[in-house]
């Protein structure tokens, strides 16, 4: 199991580069230095009502009203790089869907396109893979299955634009796969045998399996998946159809990059890849730039009997041909409907969980 590797404390309110009291307004140097606490003693939560937990209190950058992290809706796990406007002074702007053109949905994602009779298996091909699938049931280990895309191509349409439009969203563009960019962490480096702890090797059936997915989805047969914004969760994730257990609903994918290029980093979603006896040499994915539907997949409050309830994802890290992967899997039957969560802290147990809804 692994966690979202992420500084999300906020800074020591007594700093004097404390983000929890953002003050990026104009300010000679001298004022900032004998600038008080008393300024800031009568501070309250424009939302509660309370001046509780002033280290996760922000100040707005415009009209200084303060608002706690777990608050404001969507919650901030993590105090905001730079510049900060609440809901009233950010002016933001309704959100644009992407358009429903299967044009434009083809070059998003970069769809391969293929002959109408390399999209659909054959019923001679389908056939052989049940009579192979019915050969292993006498086996213990019980194998990941590939995910069932929706039958209507319309309906595949419209899942594939709620994505689109939740990455456009957040500046990012579309990834499934790990990426390696210059001046971050080499390929060289993600290397399974480093794991200080071991790490399970991925089946050679349930790497075919894996494969299957992603060839899937280079062809537009989408996993059925659709991306909704919530006002509490902001943009989150849900089946279109039932899901069955262990069922592989995505790879965890993005930019790789080593932990330590990554301590003051505020992106939200980083993920672990790799912990190595030597910590220089962590890994971890970020996929603030280049992502795929699982960055949108939230996480449960693991403080409540409530929040641990939800939990019907798991999130497992293998061993893929010597690299390390991270894939995220159905823990349970999903019904149609029903929201994906899985534990962000599975693993390190250092992301805070305890205001999520």
């Amino acid at each position: 199991m692994v966690s979202l590797r992420k500084r999300t404390q906020a800074p020591n309110p007594d700093s004097p580069k404390s983000g929890s009291r953002k003050r990026s307004k104009s300010m000679r140097r001298e004022e900032l230095e004998s600038e008080s606490e008393e300024d800031y003693s009568d501070l309250s939560c424009e939302k509660c009502g309370s001046g509780h937990r002033p280290a996760e209190l922000l100040l707005c950058d415009k009209c200084d009203l303060g608002f706690h992290l777990f608050c404001l809706r969507p919650i901030l796990v993590a105090v905001p790089k730079g510049r900060w406007f609440c809901p009233s002074c950010s002016n933001q702007k309704n959100l644009t869907n992407f358009p429903l053109v299967q044009t434009k949905i083809v070059d998003f994602f970069r769809i391969r396109r293929c002959s109408q009779s390399a999209e659909k298996p054959g019923p001679d091909c389908r056939k052989r893979r049940k009579r192979t699938t019915c050969l292993v049931v006498s086996k213990k280990r019980r194998k990941l299955l590939p995910f069932n895309p929706c039958e209507d191509p319309n309906r595949r349409l419209e899942q594939m634009a709620s994505l689109a439009t939740a990455l456009t969203a957040t500046g990012a563009e579309f990834s499934n796969e790990l990426t390696y960019v210059a001046g971050m962490a080499p390929r060289s480096a993600n290397r399974a045998a480093l794991e200080k702890d071991g790490m399970q090797v991925l089946p050679k059936d349930d790497a075919e399996t894996l494969n299957l997915c992603k060839n899937m989805m280079e062809r537009g047969e989408w996993p059925p998946l659709m991306v909704v914004l919530d006002p509490k969760e902001g943009f989150t994730v849900e089946a279109d159809k039932p899901i069955r257990d262990l069922t592989i609903i995505t790879e965890y994918v993005g930019d790789v990059d080593f932990l330590k290029n990554r301590e003051n980093d505020h992106g939200d979603s980083m993920m672990t890849l790799l912990t190595v006896t030597n910590p220089s040499k962590n890994l971890v994915i970020c996929p603030d730039k280049r992502s795929n539907i699982a960055r949108f997949i939230n996480g449960i409050n693991n403080h409540t009997p409530e929040g641990k309830k939800k939990r019907n994802v798991k999130c497992v890290r293998f061993d893929v041909n010597g690299e390390c992967r991270v894939l995220l899997i159905a823990s349970r039957d999903i019904r149609k409907g029903e929201r994906l969560y899985y534990d962000y802290n599975g693993y390190e147990n250092e992301y805070p969980t305890e205001h999520f809804v």
